[in-house]
């Protein structure tokens, strides 16, 4: 005898539903030529700033310092433009609000879009390739010190695009989002350097010239990129991510309220 079910459809999970998100933003990058344009030109940026004003030819030695240590530079203003348009766009054209009203846990919906956005980025990092097999070309360079570098190198992009994202979810205006986005970032960047820590020297205290020092992309990362991969600086980006990740759902649901 043959009995019906009664039971309601079994809806996806949340995974599935991270998931769905996640290729959904992920093909979206590529149905425009903004993908083109960011992959080009981080690539011939990168060429440029390594073999012609990075000396590495004249440094005679077989690494990529070169090559890695314009890489915060290079995302203080390619990242942003990549992230402005995470919330911005769509809370300009309105579909925030529909995003808000599908059975999509908020959480999936910041995860989904941050991850693609950082897949994205990643891509064009790997594609840096050719720079590597150059190298290895040449000479006989420590190849672990070059991978160190390639993860220092994603974890710091993933960082400057949690932070673009938190400012993109709190206006409409993607320019607003990139401006922003860029001044906090080079806040982040330069906080280890010499001349910030002298004008702060004057009147805090040693322990906060620390803290500060150790909010510096550039301090974590220069550690990273030279094989020194010390567990504060690994956590340091991954607590980052997390900090403004959560910011970022903060401000969409008081956004929604």
């Amino acid at each position: 005898m043959t009995t019906l079910s009664t039971a309601a459809p079994r809806r996806p999970g949340s995974p599935a539903r991270l998931w769905a998100i996640f290729k959904r933003e992920l093909g979206g990058y590529f149905v425009t030529p903004l993908a083109y344009v960011f992959i080009v030109i981080f690539l011939l940026l990168a060429g440029v700033f390594t073999f012609s004003m990075g000396g590495f030819f004249e440094a005679g030695q077989a690494d990529l310092r070169a090559f890695f240590n314009f890489h915060p530079w290079l995302y203080l203003f390619l990242i942003p433009a990549v992230s402005m348009r995470l919330w911005a766009e769509e809370r300009k054209s309105g579909t925030v609000e529909l995003l808000m009203t599908l059975p999509i846990p908020l959480w999936a919906s910041v995860l989904g879009k941050f991850l693609a956005a950082w897949v994205f980025c990643g891509l064009a990092l790997a594609l840096t390739f050719p720079v590597w097999i150059t190298v290895n070309y040449l000479g006989d360079p420590d190849n672990g010190t070059i991978v160190a570098g390639y993860l220092g190198s994603f974890l710091m992009a993933g960082g400057f695009l949690a932070i673009g994202s938190c400012i993109s979810a709190t206006t409409r205006s993607q320019v607003i989002a990139f401006v922003v986005s860029v001044v906090v970032c080079f806040a982040f960047l330069v906080a280890g350097f010499s001349p910030v820590m002298d004008q702060i020297k004057g009147w805090a205290p040693q322990w906060l010239i620390d803290q500060v020092a150790r909010f510096s992309f550039m301090t974590n990362f220069e550690l990273i990129s030279r094989g020194v991969l010390a567990l504060r600086d690994l956590v340091f980006f991954v607590s980052l991510i997390g900090l403004f990740l959560f910011a970022t759902g903060v401000v969409l649901e008081a956004k929604k309220a």
